[in-house]
């Protein structure tokens, strides 16, 4: 029986939470910040949870 490993990806990129979500980074917070405004800078930095839609996907590549 092979060993079931974690999606390398998804590691890198999602967390779990203590209530089992899953935690994400908003998307263009890393560059060309100088024409984005400092509230949109400050939304984007912080995290945001997965929607429903996508949780049972990537759940599955989060084995560990």
């Amino acid at each position: 029986m092979p060993k079931i490993k974690s999606h390398s990806a998804a590691v890198k990129r999602f967390s779990l939470t203590g209530r089992n979500k899953i935690k994400r980074r908003h998307a263009g917070a890393a560059h060309i910040l100088t024409k984005k405004s400092r509230k949109r800078k400050k939304r984007l930095a912080s995290s945001a949870i997965v929607a429903d839609c996508d949780y049972s996907r990537i759940r599955r590549m989060l084995v560990f």
